[in-house]
């Protein structure tokens, strides 16, 4: 064995330690999807409050029907309710690994006893804190999540007529003291507007307006204002419902209509596609280039090499320590440094990534023709948009059983959420720039143009597509996206090896992280 391979080997388990450690404590963080539904529900709360001219009466019932469904309150109840019990659920978790590791922090009074060869490091003990904090502020979190919901939930249940659930509700909330004040003191608030007889506390407008959002402020808003008699704050509140119920209405439409046009689309493509895949057998589209393996000039050390060397080291280990060793310190307010050093961020790992792949294989060149094709010809652009649609409707499927299985918990991609709370366009722009350009450009020449075809060295064009999709989904470093980028990856690995041109599935990557980002602007503009 050589010092290059023993040199390898020693790289691969680093590599491997850092990506399981960063996947473990993924574990410890909310799944973005639980948030993301809330949010979609806190839009279907004010579209149901729409009302539509008379003489439209008929063709709105059907059309709020169809976007919101049958008894919307009901629906957004029974979401608030699962989010909550999740809510308990991991907070009960958290709380028990604190118990364990300050259990492990606290000394046991003993005899004096000769010291042991090996004592705790000053690293381990910074290492046990920087965890302990981490879960203080992942159980501040949920703690502050969980007041929240229940502020919200009191609401949903006096609007169902369901005063006295919604009082205790709100009076558990009151005897809580892990919580900022501010909580209490709205929850008070609610209780003296729907207490019998009704109690005005001061400041109340001020606290529904600080700790409500969007159809929750407005029915707490509307009770005061009712009970205050102030006949024209409630005409502007009615008219400022409606105008939002109205937005709302256009933003669930828009969130809804195109992904599921093109998941009918996909579903149809799919079944057809199968079928002529039953009748046609290899003469089928589907089955276009299915068997036909890449002519890989190197073996499996320049793979591990690319991918050990240019791609977690870079991204997990050296980028990271460049930027720490920077002296600059973003501000935490400013979206755009931040949406901006994301960016930077990507096109460093992106660029050392690509630039050890280009030296790793500079010696096989020239390269066969098949390899890193860009080709306009073989449909290119159908094959992309295709795999689009018919990715759509295998990922959902996937995704309902992925949250099934990891209960809000596993983590998520962080540019999600600053996409999802951002609404600065210069922002978004670069969001769009870092997921809808860069992104899909960097991450297929790598793992469709590179790692796949390589892999058909050793596996079948099928066996390449699933080991090379498990590798992308455990790449993004997030233990509940494994499964729904596993399948996604599927697709992408399906649409490149029949097109074989790596702007087919470039498309695809594209078309889905920007329909992910639209959805987050949408529904970040709710709030």
């Amino acid at each position: 064995m050589t010092r290059k391979q023993l040199g390898l080997i020693l790289l691969t388990l680093i590599s491997l330690g850092l990506a399981g450690l960063s996947l473990l404590g993924s574990w410890q963080e909310p799944q973005f999807q639980s948030r993301l539904e809330l949010y979609q529900t806190n839009i279907a709360l004010q579209a149901q409050a729409w009302q539509a001219d008379d003489n439209n009466n008929e063709n709105f019932q059907v059309i709020q029907s169809a976007i919101l469904g049958e008894n919307p309150l009901e629906n957004a109840t029974k979401q608030y309710e699962q989010a909550r019990t999740s809510v308990l659920a991991n907070s009960a978790k958290v709380k028990s690994q604190l118990v364990q590791l300050r259990s492990q922090s606290v000394p046991t009074p003993t005899p004096p006893k000769p010291l042991p060869e090996t004592q705790p490091t000053n690293d381990d003990n910074d290492s046990s804190l920087l965890k302990q904090q981490k879960l203080e502020q992942s159980l501040n979190q949920l703690q502050k999540l969980l007041a929240e919901l229940d502020l919200r939930l009191g609401i949903l249940q006096t609007q169902q007529g369901k005063t006295d659930i919604a009082l205790k509700t709100w009076a558990d909330l009151q005897q809580r003291t892990d919580i900022n004040p501010d909580f209490s003191e709205t929850a008070a608030v609610l209780t003296g507007l729907w207490s019998n007889p009704p109690r005005l506390l001061p400041n109340s407008q001020q606290l529904i307006q600080k700790n409500l959002e969007g159809w929750f402020r407005s029915s707490a808003l509307v009770q005061l204002y009712q009970l205050q008699q102030r006949q024209e704050s409630l005409s502007a509140l009615k008219v400022a419902e409606q105008e939002a119920a109205g937005q709302a209405v256009l933003k669930l439409a828009a969130i809804a209509i195109i992904p599921t046009f093109s998941a009918l689309t996909g579903m149809i493509l799919l079944i057809v596609l199968l079928g002529q895949r039953l009748i046609k057998g290899k003469a089928a589209l589907l089955a276009q280039n299915g068997d036909v393996p890449w002519s890989t000039p190197w073996d499996g050390e320049i793979v591990l090499q690319v991918f050990v060397v240019g791609f977690f080291l870079m991204g997990q280990l050296f980028i990271p320590l460049l930027f720490s060793l920077l002296p600059v310190q973003l501000p935490s307010g400013d979206v755009r440094l931040q949406a901006f050093s994301v960016l930077i961020r990507y096109v460093l790992v992106a660029s050392a990534a690509l630039l050890v792949l280009y030296v790793s294989i500079k010696r096989f060149f020239p390269l066969p023709d098949s390899w890193f094709s860009f080709s306009f010809q073989n449909k290119w652009f159908l094959w992309g948009l295709g795999g689009y649609c018919a990715a759509l409707p295998i990922v959902v499927l996937v995704s309902l059983i992925n949250q099934q299985l990891w209960q809000g918990r596993g983590g998520s991609n962080p540019l999600l959420q600053q996409a999802l709370e951002s609404q600065d366009s210069v922002a978004l722009g670069i969001f769009y720039l870092t997921a809808a350009i860069a992104a899909p450009f960097f991450e297929e020449v790598l793992f469709r143009g590179f790692l796949l075809p390589s892999l058909t060295r050793y596996l079948p064009v099928w066996g390449a597509i699933l080991a090379s999709s498990l590798l992308f989904a455990l790449a993004h470093l997030s233990l509940s996206e494994i499964l729904p980028l596993t399948a996604l990856g599927i697709v992408l690995g399906v649409v490149y090896t029949r097109s074989r041109s790596l702007l087919a599935p470039m498309l695809l990557h594209s078309l889905w992280n920007s329909g992910t980002l639209l959805s987050l602007f949408i529904l970040g503009s709710s709030n």
